[in-house]
């Protein structure tokens, strides 16, 4: 069984880095994977699983964009510094929607939102709307290509749409890409600060699920543990390899791809979940 499960978990990383980053909802990926998969482990440590392998991705970002995202870097100038301390506040300001509004759901939204049809049904109205908003966007000059010229006001506003990923199925990448997008903010600038945004959020989610593990009662056996940081690792390592592919695709391509992509996955899920009743 333990070489069974860590095979999993090498797919369940797979799969988390390449659609952590992509807008196309990486909860609904695993719920999809776990639901083919069935790893043979409790409930409760597949709700954290899921979570917490989301640290690996993160820290993608995080060695990517080291230097971009260190204020102490000995390289840049005062003004570069003060750029890059003053995008780590807004990245502050845009996660507080989530936090005052997320904290508080986050049971609720799993109980009520953490299967098959919800997932699917969001793929399909997120893919919708990034169509529509490519579609309606190719007559529109981006007002922001630069990240100086994002304000506190933008940045909470994309916080607010980043909110609605709150519901598996939904993206966060693909809220705040199309947040941003729809705020006037250039592909690049809209991709690029949904990545710095998942830092906070993304640690904050993964220490929240472990706190409350742990809470519940649960503990981590060494195949746990073994099997958690077996997903943690390989999400990092293949997020490298999806962040790059993203930030090089949006160069020449928009996101309707992605639209196309999320609602023709939902209507299999539906169907699939249709038949599995």
């Amino acid at each position: 069984m333990f070489i069974e499960n860590f095979i999993k978990a090498i797919i369940f990383g797979i799969v988390e880095g390449i659609t952590e980053w992509l807008p196309i909802s990486s909860t609904g990926h695993l719920i999809l994977a776990d639901e083919l998969l069935k790893m043979q482990e409790s409930e409760a440590f597949m709700t954290m699983f899921n979570v917490v392998i989301q640290l690996g991705a993160i820290l993608a970002v995080v060695v990517l964009y080291f230097h971009k995202l260190n204020p102490f870097a000995l390289s840049k100038s005062k003004a570069e510094k003060n750029d890059t301390w003053s995008l780590w506040f807004k990245v502050i300001v845009a996660i507080l929607p989530s936090v005052i509004i997320g904290l508080p759901l986050d049971d609720w939204l799993d109980a009520h939102f953490y299967n098959f049809i919800s997932v699917a049904i969001m793929l399909i109205v997120y893919g919708v709307a990034f169509i529509v908003v490519e579609k309606r966007n190719r007559s529109i000059t981006p007002k922001i290509t630069e990240f100086h010229q994002i304000t506190y006001k933008l940045t909470l506003f994309i916080g607010m749409f980043q909110v609605l990923a709150l519901i598996p199925g939904t993206s966060r990448s693909g809220a705040t890409i199309l947040g941003g997008i729809l705020l006037g903010a250039s592909r690049f600038i809209s991709a690029e600060f949904s990545f710095f945004l998942g830092i906070p959020t993304m640690f904050g989610a993964s220490l929240l699920k472990i706190v409350k593990f742990f809470a519940e009662g649960h503990s981590f056996t060494t195949e746990n543990t073994i099997i958690l940081l077996t997903g943690t690792v390989v999400s990092f390592f293949v997020s490298i390899l999806a962040i790059k592919f993203l930030i090089s695709y949006i160069k020449k391509n928009d996101f309707t791809a992605f639209g196309w992509y999320r609602i023709v996955l939902g209507i299999i899920l539906i169907g699939y979940w249709v038949v599995a009743r």
